[in-house]
């Protein structure tokens, strides 16, 4: 994907070929771009999904069925309400309305929903499965981004949960860090753990003990 194509423009190439009905097509556009675009999004806003789609022309090996991954891309974060813990599964269901549409195949359509469905929880042991550990990884690569880029995607989540009390803020996020660093696994593929792990671990050290000293 160049980077002068739009997200727009990506998400036409995208569902196009799979849907006639350009009205639908524009409608769901339109629905993902408002979600994303929500005044309460900060870190998973459309600037996400475009570092997702940007890995996927980064590393096209990685990447066996595209069209099922990028799907996954678009909707893995449709649903985003911080005081929820059923976002992914929402997510999912939405994908799966718009599939419907579709001429994907039903298999394929549920391959979309198992993906957004996965990611609720990087830390849990993985099936073998090659576009999942790269959309696992993919999702989390701003973990192991330059510092300057990790703290203000640290201070972007905690503004999307600015509702939530910083004493309740500070013990949730303590406990989400120490379970990813607690993961033997942060990254699946060996592209993304060679070149992401060692930072990863450094900035979530950092933050964690930001917080253990007051806060980001």
């Amino acid at each position: 994907m160049a980077a002068h194509t739009t997200l727009a423009a990506c998400w036409q190439q995208l569902t196009t070929p799979l849907l006639a009905d350009e009205a639908v097509r524009k409608a769901t556009y339109q629905q993902l771009a408002t979600a994303y675009g929500a005044s309460d999004r900060h870190y998973h806003a459309l600037p996400h999904i475009r570092a997702l789609l940007d890995a996927v022309d980064r590393y096209p090996t990685l990447v066996h069925d595209r069209e099922v991954v990028e799907l996954a891309i678009w909707f893995h974060d449709a649903v985003y309400n911080a005081r929820r813990s059923d976002n992914e599964t929402r997510s999912a269901a939405l994908a799966r309305e718009f599939l419907q549409h579709t001429t994907l195949s039903l298999a394929r359509q549920q391959r979309v929903a198992f993906l957004i469905e996965r990611t609720q929880d990087h830390t849990q042991p993985q099936p073998a499965d090659p576009d999942l550990h790269f959309f696992l990884d993919a999702d989390l690569q701003i973990l192991g981004a330059p510092e300057a880029d990790y703290w203000q995607y640290a201070r972007q989540v905690r503004q999307e949960y600015r509702l939530i009390p910083d004493f309740l803020y500070r013990r949730g996020r303590r406990q989400v860090l120490e379970k990813l660093l607690h993961t033997p696994l942060l990254y699946h593929t060996t592209a993304f753990r060679d070149r992401l792990d060692a930072p990863a671990r450094r900035n979530l050290q950092a933050e964690l003990k930001a917080w253990e000293n007051g806060g980001v």
